[in-house]
């Protein structure tokens, strides 16, 4: 597993998260800070992360 860290998108704090190398996927997860829903996405190439994005799934 790979540790990264981010901002949240909502409250702006820095969290982390556990991320599986083996698989580049986009998902919904809720901030372990203020609770609100971020679209993750993540991309690896040779098990390293090439690209992270993490966004509010609101309009």
């Amino acid at each position: 597993m790979h540790e990264h860290y981010f901002q949240c998108p909502y409250c702006w704090e820095e969290i982390s998260m556990l991320l599986d190398p083996s698989a580049s996927v986009s998902y919904v997860e809720d901030c372990e800070v203020c609770c609100n829903p971020i679209q993750i996405t993540t991309s690896f190439e040779n098990m390293e992360l090439q690209y992270f994005n993490a966004e509010s799934i609101e309009q």
